[in-house]
């Protein structure tokens, strides 16, 4: 399988960020957090987790501020697609998304284009 992807867009997630990627990571799966100019540290935080595991955590920084969710998911998406990052999935950073189902989602994915 090609290099899987997850993206998550950020906006204050310091409490939940490094937890979730480390999990996510567990997976063998890459993560690409969207930060949209965090004030309470996040980006600085996936900075660190980026010197610890090189290649396999990247960061995104939208500067001018809270732009929003969806326009994150979108500059993501444009990333992964410009490196052939294949599947790419959104997971947001407060755990409403489980990432244990992962396993389920790269089963289903071999079957269908969209899951």
């Amino acid at each position: 399988m090609p290099t899987p992807l997850v993206i998550i867009p950020t906006y204050n997630e310091a409490a939940n960020i490094e937890k979730l990627v480390e999990q996510l990571l567990s997976f063998n799966v890459q993560a690409l957090v969207v930060d949209d100019n965090s004030p309470d540290g996040t980006s600085q935080l996936i900075s660190a987790l980026g010197k610890k595991w090189p290649g396999q955590v990247h960061l995104m920084c939208r500067a001018s501020g809270k732009n929003g969710r969806g326009s994150a998911t979108l500059d993501g998406f444009k990333w992964a697609l410009e490196r052939d990052y294949d599947p790419i999935f959104e997971m947001d950073a407060d755990f409403s998304h489980d990432p244990s189902e992962l396993p389920r989602f790269f089963e289903k994915i071999k079957a269908v284009d969209v899951v």
